[in-house]
C-alpha cells in the first residue's frame, strides 16, 4: 500500500518512536503529514494530537492515522471521540491484522514506551497492508454488518 496518505502524531511519550516511524514510512513509499509533537522533553496533551489526526482521517485527507503515546491507550480513547473513527491500541502484529480485517480500523495507536521500535514497525506494516474483510463470496461479510453497527 505504499502511496497511501498517513496522518502521524505523538505526544512527548511517543515522540522518539514517531520520529523513527516517520523516516521509515517515507522510505517505504508512504506519503505522510507529521502533526507533532516536536519534543520528548516538553510535556503535551495527547488528546490534542489524537483529535487532529482523527479529523484528517474523517475528512478523507489521510487514508490512515498513526498515533504514538506512552501506551497507545489515551490516544485511542481520544481519537475514538471523532465520529467515523475506529482507533485501536495495538501491541502485536496479530491484533493489527484483526483490527483491519474485522473492525476496519482506520487509526492505529502505538505504545512508545512498552513496545520496541522494530515491533511497532511490524505492527504498522501489518496494519497498512491488511484489507478489511468486507465481502465473502460476493456478499457483505459479518464484519461489515458489525462495523456498520458501530456508526450508530
Amino acid at each position: 500500500m505504499p502511496g497511501k496518505r498517513i496522518a502521524l502524531a505523538a505526544d512527548h511519550g511517543g515522540f522518539d518512536q514517531k520520529q523513527s516511524l516517520k523516516t521509515w514510512l517515507v522510505s517505504q513509499g508512504y506519503s505522510l503529514k507529521d502533526f507533532g509533537s516536536d519534543s520528548a522533553s516538553k510535556s503535551v496533551d495527547y488528546p490534542d494530537y489524537a483529535h487532529i489526526v482523527a479529523k484528517m482521517v474523517k475528512k478523507g485527507e489521510a487514508d490512515f492515522g498513526i498515533l504514538v503515546c506512552g501506551t497507545g491507550l489515551g490516544m485511542a480513547i481520544a481519537a475514538n471521540k471523532v465520529a467515523g473513527i475506529r482507533a485501536v491500541p495495538v501491541t502485536s502484529v496479530d491484533f493489527a491484522v484483526l483490527a483491519r480485517e474485522h473492525n476496519d480500523a482506520n487509526v492505529l495507536a502505538l505504545s512508545g514506551r512498552y513496545t520496541d521500535d522494530a515491533t511497532n514497525k511490524n505492527i504498522v506494516t501489518a496494519f497498512l497492508t491488511t484489507d478489511f474483510a468486507s465481502e465473502v463470496d460476493g456478499s457483505s461479510s459479518r464484519h461489515a454488518r458489525r462495523v456498520a453497527k458501530l456508526e450508530g
